[in-house]
């Protein structure tokens, strides 16, 4: 995705970003990072025409920027490469949204209208029943569209979870729940990345040896392992935290077939310093296989390894957050003697800081 426009969302008002290959966001508690990754799940919740029960569970007023009293709609303008596009505007109604707007944009074809409308004035979106050549497209970004989350490790997290080795192996989910099954495919169909990532996983956890598989007749299994050090085979829960969503992160940055976008919510939650160092490495390793990267951040070690046009600051002032890249000409005269996080510490980068 080259740009996204949003309107009228929780704490962003009106928003054009452009979107680079990595996008790092980071701001203060509250600045509205969060915000802008949980319109992704708004997005593919629209496209899975779930908007309504999504929306009702949560509360209507909780996604209109300052609520109903200051917004009546939500809109956004995705924008891809070859001039591909898609849009919608959707307004309080009586019992929900309505969309009053929708459409699929081509620019490069004088055949078809740049913008092509198939607005319902319905509850839910149309997109996934088009046949124009530009829906298929469309459709084939969003239903690869996810946003990570490796945050819940604990007895009952998604990771102690069965996964099946014929139904669960297509793709990570979002939460990791399928990653045993996963990995189990991944082993089988390409060898030298599952290697790859044993390896990785190695150099932050040497005692590891190897994931340890065996389905049950019906095809289930769950995340086993064993030690260099030892016969035994371990559990999930004999990793500490930070190590099993380290695992989740190298599987889902070196998964042989890369979706075109990765979101994910502060990656580096519970990592040591150097698994950090490796999980810039995997970010930056996933870019440059064309998969682009949007993710926030608490970590300034984190943002220490890219460059600042990598990184998006994000404050809240009066109520609405304002995103701002970094420009490596601004920061010149200070790049040569310190790293990024180093002037975000010194408040030289004053943007995206907690005192704002």
């Amino acid at each position: 995705m080259n740009k996204i426009d949003i309107k009228g969302y929780k704490s962003i008002r009106d928003l054009s970003l452009q979107l680079r290959p990595i996008n790092i966001l980071i701001g203060a508690n509250g600045s509205g990072k969060s915000n802008f990754l949980s319109f992704f799940d708004f997005l593919k919740q629209a496209y899975n025409r779930n908007l309504q029960e999504y929306v009702a569970l949560k509360g209507i007023d909780s996604f209109l920027h300052k609520g109903d009293k200051v917004t009546q709609e939500i809109a956004t303008h995705l924008h891809f490469p070859n001039s591909n596009g898609y849009s919608f505007t959707i307004k309080k109604g009586e019992s929900g949204f309505i969309f009053t707007e929708e459409g699929m944009w081509y620019s490069f074809n004088p055949h078809y209208p740049n913008n092509a409308p198939i607005t319902s004035f319905g509850p839910e979106s149309t997109l996934r029943f088009q046949t124009m050549a530009r829906a298929h497209y469309i459709r084939e970004y969003l239903d690869k569209l996810a946003k990570y989350h490796f945050h819940d490790t604990g007895e009952n997290s998604p990771f102690n979870k069965e996964s099946n080795i014929d139904n669960d192996k297509y793709s990570l989910y979002e939460k990791g729940s399928n990653l045993a099954a996963f990995l189990f495919n991944i082993r089988k169909e390409s060898p030298v990345v599952y290697n790859l990532i044993v390896k990785t996983i190695q150099s932050i956890a040497p005692y590891f040896l190897d994931f340890f598989f065996r389905p049950e007749t019906n095809g289930n299994l769950k995340l086993r392992w064993q030690s260099k050090y030892s016969a035994s085979v371990y559990g999930v829960n004999d990793f500490s935290d930070g190590t099993i969503r380290f695992i989740a992160l190298t599987v889902l940055f070196l998964q042989p077939d890369l979706p075109e976008t990765i979101i994910i919510d502060e990656p580096e939650l519970g990592l040591h310093p150097t698994a950090i160092t490796k999980l810039a490495g995997l970010i930056k390793s996933a870019a440059a296989k064309n998969c682009q990267v949007i993710l926030a951040t608490q970590s300034t070690d984190l943002i220490s390894h890219f460059d600042p046009e990598d990184i998006i600051t994000v404050d809240q002032i009066n109520g609405e957050s304002v995103f701002e890249r970094l420009d490596s000409d601004k920061l010149s005269a200070w790049l040569d003697d310190y790293t990024i996080d180093d002037l975000w510490k010194r408040n030289i980068i004053t943007t995206g800081q907690p005192n704002l």
